[in-house]
């Protein structure tokens, strides 16, 4: 009856970890393959954009007074 018991949840177990290799493969299977080849991916769906970072001005750096170093 043990047998029985520890049997059912690994089947289960094994059942759903290759229900979800089935749909990683199925999604990313192409990507997969390509890499295996060593070709690059061409996605369409993806675009490139370039961004212009803007630093504001720096404000002066603040330093703790002798009260607030004692208290750390």
């Amino acid at each position: 009856m043990t047998a029985v018991l520890g049997t059912l949840p690994f089947l289960a177990t094994l059942w759903l970890l290759v229900v979800l290799g089935a749909r990683v493969l199925e999604e990313s299977g192409g990507k997969i393959a390509a890499a295996l080849k060593g070709k690059p991916v061409r996605n369409h769906a993806v675009e490139v954009r370039s961004i212009r970072i803007r630093i504001g001005r720096q404000s002066a750096p603040m330093y703790a007074e002798p009260r607030w170093r004692a208290a750390a």
